[in-house]
């Protein structure tokens, strides 16, 4: 292939990356010596979140390192081959993205090629991990995705790898199979890219038509919505003990002499210390609501979970520290969406 692309930064011409079609030619292809190899691994059309994974890969592989980035729609992922069929195939402009990126090669084999023998026998199961939230709404998703991930890892044999955290319990059962199988590789995650109207960006936003993207805006603002509850209910906490350090919150609030903040004491005072797992879940649920109400072009919720990232189980009401993930999926029309944000709460204790 000879085609080229405009690099990002400086306008000029970026040589186009090597295109391998076979396990052979990615065998062959020199490996730097003495640098590393990252590898970024996608179903295929590409936009700025991928060329975002691309970029992170080009700075930590170096300018003498190596950037490859595979290119597979992998069919043990989908559950119906109506989706399967659906999925978006752009190799060309694929490539010129990951050129742009910085990509040195492109892995693009062909299904024959990863799975010569049909479907594999032997697979990788995802465990109880790959059985909630998205693994309960699309079974066997993960045991084909850990299963193609795997043989990728072992093809391309990077020293890093790099996936999107839009994509959050993928990122964690990838990490978590590395661990428990000992891959000789990091995992690495990179902060989810969005729209300008915060839309995160996925392959699957071109079939939204512009009502349905206008709905679909409903998950990144409840996303946002319940982050914004959450610091709101800690710099509640905080207010209320600096103004009665030892004593109790909500007549420490009520001194402050502020009627929002008076309003809030008493659901501040019933609640936990930190944790307010109850109030994001709210916050972010009304908005859900609100756009599953509409009349035309409405929200139909798979899921709206905060969950612990190393096992994806639900956190409790009485969390009052620690890391979460607020997660959510929702089909708006034909078309299904994810989205997640991570929280910490007792971030400001």
């Amino acid at each position: 292939m000879t085609t080229s692309s405009r690099t990002e930064d400086t306008g000029t011409t970026a040589p186009a990356p090597a295109l391998l079609r076979t396990a052979a030619e990615l065998d062959a292809l020199p490996r730097p010596a003495g640098a590393e190899r990252a590898v970024v691994m996608t179903m295929g059309a590409l936009h700025d979140g991928h060329a975002t994974l691309i970029r992170a890969a080009r700075e930590a592989a170096g300018p003498d390192g190596q950037v490859v980035v595979t290119v597979f729609v992998n069919p043990l992922q989908f559950g119906e081959a109506a989706d399967l069929d659906r999925y978006p195939r752009t190799l060309d402009a694929d490539l010129e993205t990951a050129a742009a990126a910085g990509a040195d090669a492109v892995f693009a084999p062909g299904v024959d090629e990863v799975y010569p023998g049909g479907e594999p026998q032997v697979r990788i199961t995802a465990g109880p991990m790959g059985e909630r939230l998205e693994g309960a709404a699309r079974p066997g998703h993960f045991d084909g995705m850990l299963t193609v991930v795997a043989k990728l890892l072992h093809l391309t044999r990077p020293d890093e790898a790099f996936y999107g955290q839009k994509d959050a319990q993928q990122l964690a059962l990838i990490a978590r199979m590395v661990r428990d199988l000992n891959f000789g590789v990091r995992i690495t995650g990179v902060p989810t890219v969005r729209d300008l109207d915060g839309l995160a960006l996925s392959s699957r936003n071109r079939f939204l038509s512009p009502q349905e993207r206008h709905t679909a805006l409903a998950l990144s603002r409840a996303l946002f919505a319940a982050q914004d509850r959450l610091a709101a209910q800690q710099a509640l906490h905080e207010r209320a003990k600096a103004t009665a350090p030892g004593g109790d919150r909500a007549a420490g609030l009520n001194r402050l002499g502020e009627a929002r903040a008076a309003a809030d004491a008493q659901a501040v005072a019933l609640a936990r210390p930190n944790g307010a797992p109850a109030a994001v879940r709210a916050a972010a649920r009304a908005i859900l609501d609100e756009a599953a109400a509409r009349d035309r072009h409405p929200l139909v919720l798979d899921y709206l979970a905060l969950v612990d990232p190393a096992d994806f189980t639900e956190i409790p009401d009485d969390r009052e520290s620690g890391e979460a993930v607020l997660a959510v999926a929702a089909r708006v029309g034909e078309t299904r969406l994810i989205d997640n944000i991570p929280l910490t709460f007792g971030a400001l204790t």
